[in-house]
């Protein structure tokens, strides 16, 4: 049985990347099923994303071509970075203009399956 890996890349989540690492770190190291059943029962609103870039890295891997044994996919690495930051301007007394930065995140996720063994069929010769 050989491992085999795919990954998906989410861009511009609109949430702080400390508060979505919180979230990545809950799932860190889990297998995929049991990943969604704690997401699902995560109050936060980084769950949602950090659940779909799961669902999607998943569907990676079964769609790769290779016949991956869905009971054994794991999270191999999740990983939150800061996205691009937004500079905008919020009107204040006397004509001035306070700045403030609307940030975003990236949610990087591999995960791993093991492949199922395929069973060979010896046909009998005569």
């Amino acid at each position: 049985m050989e491992t085999r890996f795919a990954h998906a890349y989410i861009k511009g989540i609109d949430s702080m990347p400390r508060k979505t690492s919180i979230v990545a770190s809950l799932v860190r190291d889990r297998y995929v099923a049991d990943a969604m059943v704690i997401l699902e029962n995560t109050p936060r609103r980084a769950a949602r994303p950090v659940m779909k870039a799961i669902d999607s890295a998943r569907a990676n891997l079964l769609n790769s071509g290779a016949s991956i044994d869905p009971k054994t996919i794991r999270i191999a690495r999740i990983s939150v970075t800061a996205g691009t930051r937004i500079r905008r301007y919020k009107p204040a007394s006397r004509g001035r203009a306070l700045p403030y930065e609307k940030v975003s995140s990236n949610i990087f996720v591999e995960v791993a399956g093991e492949e199922k063994e395929k069973k060979t069929v010896k046909k009998e010769e005569k």
